[in-house]
């Protein structure tokens, strides 16, 4: 498995793991969670190895490997994936231990008195157990059980740990004996114990609860818990907190069959967005473009409330009042929009530069930082470095070129420059082509020697998780109504490296991003045809038209432009609709780039609605 830190055939025994020291490995820090614990480890094993402790480094490494895999508790029989997958390599993934290293692991396992440990060892072995052992299985439940359900270590990874057990336990059904009801009575437990001042810790439990199938009889309580819950931080102020206790307690008094009361959440929930659509236009940072994302959301809100409650709440004249109000926002929304810009940064050296960036931060100070590493391309400059170029090397541009594709067919045709002191229609398509070939280059750097880098340690550092995205894609201004959800996924797909899910997500929706927005400043989308057809127009004629530079900036029109529509460039979003984009085509530095690009923009259109909200911004670090 790990050639490159111990011989293979290297054989370590529970001997071994008595003598080598490894509860001092584990300080109170460095076993708050498995990143942690992987981090200690694996420093550790370096240092055994260095000082020629063979046997020692081996078992800490074996420890590391363990502890490093993330955790995705919904899938029964492959819940680890690498923690790092770059340029075709990944990290340690469960079947690379040897059936050697698992027969170790199980030696062990009656003698580890960490629980996340326990926990992580006696999962490895009970999923890669030839034949298994159910013995392995409880004793993982077991151990997942007794980490703590409070809102720090739930952050950490507590999460994980209590759906991975509940999980087992629902997979070995009577095998498991009485411990889902336990797990289920000790949720119940804690989730009424919590408070408002214990954050989303309530809300964590209730999801936990929905997730494992659990609190079924307790669903009217569980619900106006959340109720409770969201008035609290509504009367504090606390609005985004607020609307995410709606929105849940929506969802448990629709379980419950109250649905007098659902919609009485539905009200709240939208009430929520126009207060939050309020504080923006009534802030000192007024931002119309966040005001208008959030009246969209009421208004689609109050849409989901049911027909026959419509009149008990003035349904439809309070959509008419939003709409109005959508409407003035709307108007002033076009001056606010524009590029984002990014501070100039010194990349030499770049890779060290990016890594200390992000490193030791918070996860929103660690996004951030991430999302403004590179300032992105440059328009003008970029053409007029194209045209330099050109000129300087005459012979090159003289020739016309052809692009193929990867299967030999002939995609773009590029002439010959004229050269001559006024350029002419076809000298812009050369100088266009020269542009994009010039900006693969500068997506080459930036992803090897900043994006990547820099999410290796926030991967390290941090557990991210899809919820977290989604959230961040709720409250992005740029993020079209109805969309977040989407959006989330994309996210955090690829910041969790699975980038085929990513980009499949992401093209589709940067489109209606950009559809969306150019409706909402008033410019036509759609072409008619002589027969009066009205049809949408595809991304390259909406990136192409005049407005799009101005609403979403020329810098970020052009990368989108030439990284997802044009065939002298990667073509992204053609090739993807077409599906002509094999998964090591997914895997590419454009891949990775666009799906930054998608998270600088997001990110920063957040940042830049909220920054003015100091309590908001300290409660997401703390989440």
């Amino acid at each position: 498995m790990n050639t490159e830190h111990y011989p293979e055939e290297l054989a370590v025994t529970l001997q071994h793991f008595a003598e080598n020291g490894w509860r001092d490995v584990l300080t109170d820090s460095a076993s708050e969670n498995y990143s942690a614990m992987w981090r200690a480890f694996s420093s550790a094993a370096r240092k055994a190895m260095e000082a020629k402790q063979l046997k020692r480094g081996k078992v800490l490494w074996l420890l590391a490997d363990a502890c490093s895999m993330m955790l995705r508790p919904k899938s029964i029989n492959e819940p680890y994936q690498p923690i790092m997958v770059i340029d075709g390599q990944r990290s340690v993934i469960p079947d690379d231990f040897s059936e050697a290293d698992i027969v170790f692991l199980a030696q062990i396992i009656d003698d580890i008195g960490d629980v996340r440990l326990k926990a992580r060892i006696a999962d490895v072995v009970w999923l890669l157990g030839k034949p298994r052992e159910v013995r392995f299985a409880l004793a993982a439940i077991d151990a997942y059980r007794a980490i703590p359900l409070d809102a720090e270590t739930w952050v950490l990874d507590g999460r994980e740990c209590w759906e991975r057990a509940i999980g087992l336990a629902r997979m070995l059904k009577a095998t498991a004996g009485n411990r889902l009801q336990e797990m289920e009575a000790a949720i119940l437990a804690a989730f009424e114990a919590a408070s408002c001042a214990d954050g989303f810790l309530i809300l964590w439990l209730a999801e936990l609860l929905e997730s494992g199938r659990l609190g079924r009889d307790r669903q009217p309580a569980i619900a106006q818990k959340l109720e409770s819950s969201a008035r609290e931080f509504d009367d504090k102020g606390d609005l985004h907190r607020a609307g995410e206790y709606w929105r849940a307690a929506i969802d448990w008094f629709k379980a419950a069959d109250d649905h007098a009361k659902a919609a009485e959440m539905t009200v709240a929930m939208a009430e929520n967005w126009v207060k939050e659509a309020d504080a923006r236009i009534a802030s000192d940072n007024t931002s119309h473009m966040a005001a208008n994302s959030f009246y969209e959301d009421a208004i689609q809100t109050y849409r989901t409330i049911p027909k026959l409650q419509r009149a008990d709440w003035r349904v439809d004249e309070r959509i008419a009042e939003l709409q109005l109000l959508l409407q003035q926002s709307g108007e002033k929304l076009l001056d606010e929009m524009g590029t984002i810009h990014s501070p100039m940064m010194d990349i030499t050296p770049l890779v060290e530069h990016a890594r200390n960036a992000v490193r030791g931060k918070t996860a929103t100070d660690a996004l951030k930082a991430l999302a403004n590493l590179h300032s992105g391309a440059n328009a003008k400059q970029a053409r007029d470095e194209a045209i330099a170029t050109l000129r300087k090397h005459p012979l090159q541009a003289f020739f016309q070129a052809t692009t193929m594709s990867r299967d030999g067919r002939v995609i773009a045709k590029r002439p010959g420059m004229s050269l001559a002191g006024t350029l002419t229609a076809s000298d812009e398509i050369v100088i266009r082509a020269q542009m994009i070939n010039d900006l693969q280059l500068l997506v080459g750097l930036a992803v090897r020697g900043e994006i990547v880098p820099a999410l290796e340690i926030i991967l390290m550092e941090h557990r991210l998780r899809e919820a977290d995205f989604v959230a961040l894609a709720h409250r992005s201004p740029i993020v079209p109504p109805g969309r977040a959800g989407l959006f989330g996924k994309a996210l955090f797909a690829g910041y969790d490296r699975d980038l085929v899910t990513a980009i499949h997500l992401l093209v589709p929706q940067i489109e209606h991003m950009v559809r969306f927005h150019l409706k909402q400043a008033g410019i036509k989308t759609t072409t008619l045809d002589g027969n009066g057809i009205e049809s949408e127009c595809g991304l390259s004629t909406l990136l192409g038209m005049p407005e799009a530079g101005k609403v979403f900036g020329e810098d970020l029109t052009f990368e989108f432009s030439a990284l997802l529509c044009d065939a002298h460039g990667p073509n992204l979003r053609n090739e993807l609709a077409h599906g002509l984009l094999d998964e090591g085509a997914c895997q590419s530095v454009y891949v990775i780039y666009v799906w930054w690009l998608a998270l600088k923009l997001v990110f920063n259109a957040y940042w830049l609605a909220n920054r003015k909200r100091p309590a908001d911004e300290a409660g997401d670090e703390e989440e």
